[in-house]
């Protein structure tokens, strides 16, 4: 009687292997969210692990982004990062800062005198938190990815807020994205020339798609098979350009854009990457 209890027990657990291990295993993907935010930037991101991301947060009222992560069941945020002080980036931030408990807080090491920039650092000041220089070698330590900026490699003139960006490498199994905020040729050329690995499946098209950023010789050191372009619509800075769209073209890129799709969302298990929609070129 024990022998067939032993061996109905067995069978019992060999079915719980066979049923519960992979379909917790197939839940380990990792989410990229580039939010509809109009003429800015946010990028939200929930790793495997479920820690939770965000890159900037749009334009001045945040209430946009804070209602997307509410809708997302985001309780607090390990990771904020503002890529640089343009209203258009940093702008939503303080309103995130309000909304949810953020651990830890990443910024380059160059100022402004915006109001913007201002409402960040109180609010900053409030949550508690000091705020991590955002450079070239500097990792986030995260479990479960390999999070390290790539950028800004140099410091930069203060009329050249967009070099300043903070330019973030995720990698999460054999996939990986790269987050350039509005950085443009000149920083494009540092990241390349300081010989940082900056190959990406997914690249996050710098500046909106404008001609000055995401260079041919960029896209060749970055590689990537999709791009993703966060844009309003019928802005009055023609983003993206028509020169911009002709070099991914022709780097054979498969393009997304928030002003003809809405948010876009990428999602990985690590081996492969799918979207909540289909690219427009």
């Amino acid at each position: 009687m024990r022998k067939i209890y032993l061996i109905a027990a067995a069978f019992v657990l060999l079915l719980s292997v066979l049923f519960v291990t992979p379909a917790s295993a197939s839940s380990k993907k990792l989410t990229v969210h580039f939010i509809d935010v109009g003429q800015g930037d946010s990028i939200y991101i929930k790793t495997a692990n479920g820690d939770d991301i965000i890159i900037d947060g749009g334009n001045r009222d945040g209430s946009d982004v804070v209602s997307y992560l509410e809708k997302q069941k985001v309780k607090d945020i390990e990771v904020m990062i503002a890529t640089h002080p343009d209203a258009d980036h940093m702008g939503g931030l303080d309103e995130v800062l309000k909304a949810f408990k953020v651990k830890s807080i990443y910024a380059p090491k160059v100022s402004h005198t915006t109001q913007v920039y201002k409402d960040f650092l109180s609010a900053v000041k409030k949550e508690g938190v000091k705020i991590k220089t955002a450079k070239k070698d500097v990792s986030i330590p995260l479990k479960g990815v390999a999070a390290k900026f790539v950028g800004p490699v140099n410091s930069y003139s203060k009329s050249d807020l967009n070099d300043w960006s903070a330019v973030l490498r995720l990698v999460y199994g054999k996939k990986s994205f790269l987050f350039t905020g509005d950085a443009e040729t000149k920083a494009e050329t540092d990241m390349m020339n300081s010989k940082e690995t900056l190959k990406a499946d997914v690249l996050k098209v710098g500046h909106h798609g404008a001609k000055t950023s995401t260079s041919t010789a960029f896209l060749k050191a970055v590689k990537p098979t999709y791009g993703v372009i966060s844009v309003g619509k019928k802005n009055s800075y023609g983003h993206p350009t028509s020169d911009t769209l002709k070099r991914l073209k022709n780097s054979k890129v498969k393009v997304f854009r928030t002003d003809k799709q809405g948010t876009i969302i990428a999602s990985s298990d690590g081996k492969s990457i799918t979207f909540n929609t289909k690219p427009i070129q």
